[in-house]
């Protein structure tokens, strides 16, 4: 099946690979959101492919290196005409909960081999640095990365969860293609820093949770009730209690504004999301996650919604107002080293 959709092109950083405007998250194919269903998310992936999408998204964290073997037969199939992503740099072990995180040099050399080896591929068209160490001189991680781009095991280079300053420090050692970041109607925060030198950069920003994690969806308000067992939402604080309660309420004006244009709320937010390329200047292609054909389906339409200024305006005040913090533990993120 080949892609023929009509998304638009766009390319990911100067001389980056042109991609289709919207791309797949896979991590919800392996784990965290509850059961999966391989077969369903198999024609996700077809589904993407035909409705334009060519960035899909992984990571060698998701589900252990599982995400990036489900992926692979893909892969093989349509290599030549989908961009793959893939990340390095959260170490897990037997213990669920531990997330370590790894930048040096030697760690990215066997990380790199071992995600080659998953996908079946001889080359990664974008190969991420998924969490920062602080530890690590940034300058050694994108150094050994852009060693990866010499000896043609990677085509570009792209970083997550860095502040402005360090995309800027990492630019100075090798050009990055594209900044993967959580940006949404309920998370904004890059927009302190990272957004600006994005544009300034002319690196492309490539949003991951852009639909909250699904709560934009409006498809739930209270995790204990509308998330089964084993859902990692379970202990998001957003999700839970009475934080919960007061987001779903936020939801609103993205509930009127669907009902207005005879859209999704999902839709809503993600037009939102592909809007923000014309606000600040630079290439947006945000990747939200999903395992059902025509959820993708629906997602795609939402990049040929342009929302009013009026509209707008309606939505503006949301993230200011959400109630939790992203992550149980923000430490990780490039919040916790803005200065």
């Amino acid at each position: 099946m080949s892609g023929h959709g009509t998304l638009e092109r766009v390319e990911l950083g100067r001389g980056g690979p042109v991609v289709g405007v919207q791309g797949l998250g896979c991590m919800g194919m392996s784990e965290f959101y509850g059961e999966t269903d391989e077969s369903a998310a198999r024609a996700t992936l077809d589904a993407a492919l035909a409705a334009g999408v060519t960035l899909f998204d992984t990571a060698d964290a998701y589900g252990r290196g599982a995400n990036e073997e489900f992926l692979a037969p893909f892969v093989a199939a349509h290599r030549d005409e989908i961009t793959l992503a893939t990340k390095f740099a959260l170490e897990r072990g037997e213990d669920p909960r531990h997330r370590g995180i790894r930048n040096d040099p030697p760690y990215i050399r066997r990380a790199v081999e071992a995600s080659l080896r998953r996908l079946g591929t001889e080359v990664i068209d974008l190969y991420y640095m998924h969490r920062r160490d602080p530890a690590v001189p940034l300058a050694e991680s994108v150094g050994a990365m852009a060693e990866l781009v010499r000896e043609g095991k990677v085509r570009h280079l792209g970083l997550s969860e860095v502040t402005g300053a360090e995309l800027r420090e990492a630019y100075e050692v090798h050009p990055i293609a594209a900044l993967q970041s959580e940006w949404s109607l309920f998370s904004r925060d890059v927009e302190d820093s990272a957004v600006g030198a994005a544009a300034e950069l002319g690196v492309a920003f490539v949003p991951y949770s852009p639909l909250g994690r699904g709560f934009l969806t409006g498809a739930f308000a209270d995790a204990g009730k509308d998330l089964e067992a084993g859902d990692y939402r379970k202990d998001q604080p957003r999700f839970t209690g009475d934080n919960a309660r007061a987001n779903a309420e936020l939801l609103a004006p993205v509930r009127e504004i669907a009902r207005a244009r005879g859209a999704s709320p999902a839709q809503i937010a993600l037009a939102w999301v592909h809007r923000r390329a014309e606000v600040h200047g630079l290439t947006v292609v945000p990747i939200p996650g999903t395992r059902k054909p025509g959820r993708v389906e629906e997602n795609a339409a939402a990049a040929r919604i342009a929302l009013s200024e009026a509209e707008l305006a309606l939505l503006e005040p949301i993230a200011a107002r959400v109630a939790g913090d992203r992550y149980p533990d923000m430490t990780s993120t490039a919040v916790a080293r803005e200065e």
